[in-house]
């Protein structure tokens, strides 16, 4: 399956916050995406990776997502090596997005910009024909595969975005694709530990943020992207 968009996180719930309504405002207009998750987030304070599983996998139905992955490397610990590279370049391969959307260039938690970089990497390396894969037991070489863009969505940090993405209508499906995540996020009935992200403000973050991106580009609600080379358009009267 060709996908035309790959989601890449850190860890299950990263796409989801990132560019959750993002994905499924491309999904309804047709598109085929897929998700990858780096790990399994088994480092995480609250709840288990099989209970992160099944929520991922739930969030992925609401989202409409074709596919979705577990890359199993060592949350907390995964780096941007030759071994890291190479896995995921086989699935680079495989699914040959267009575009693909990974973590913030910078934030709060390390493994978020070593998800970004390594992922930046294997693109980047996917895409040279002397580099040579094959996925699981397939015996056949993949052929080389470069993806067209690679976006960053914003996460914890406020990193000024270099554009937006109307989301307007889909921010509904976005906050029920979070909320999957029943053991991370706030709820009145759970009695876990806090942590930064298991608050009812960061909760209402999601929202607000999306809301006030949309503010600044005269629509409901927004989410923000950067860049790694500069994003041209055909006309300025692509830009909104």
């Amino acid at each position: 399956m060709k996908l035309d968009i790959l989601a890449i996180g850190a860890h299950p719930d990263d796409v989801e916050l990132g560019c959750g309504a993002t994905l499924a405002k491309e999904i309804a207009n047709g598109k085929t995406v897929g998700i990858v998750d780096l790990t399994r987030g088994e480092l995480g304070t609250r709840g288990t990776a099989e209970t992160r599983a099944a929520e991922s996998e739930m969030a992925k139905n609401i989202l409409g997502v074709s596919i979705r992955i577990n890359m199993g490397f060592a949350d907390g610990f995964f780096v941007n090596d030759k071994q890291h590279q190479l896995e995921l370049i086989k699935v680079i391969r495989k699914y040959q997005p267009d575009i693909v959307l990974c973590n913030a260039i910078e934030d709060r938690h390390i493994d978020h910009a070593k998800g970004s970089e390594l992922v930046s990497s294997a693109c980047f390396l996917s895409g040279l024909v002397k580099i040579e894969t094959k996925f699981g037991t397939e015996k056949a070489l993949q052929d080389c595969w470069r993806p067209k863009q690679v976006y960053h969505y914003i996460q914890w940090k406020n990193i000024e975005p270099d554009f937006v993405v109307d989301v307007s209508g889909f921010i509904e499906k976005k906050i029920a694709a979070v909320m999957a995540y029943k053991t991370q996020f706030y709820d009145e009935n759970n009695k876990g530990p806090e942590t930064p992200i298991s608050s009812k403000n960061f909760t209402d973050s999601v929202e607000y943020r999306a809301r006030d991106l949309g503010r600044l580009i005269g629509a409901e609600h927004a989410e923000g992207f950067t860049t790694e080379r500069y994003a041209a358009v055909e006309s300025l009267y692509d830009l909104k």
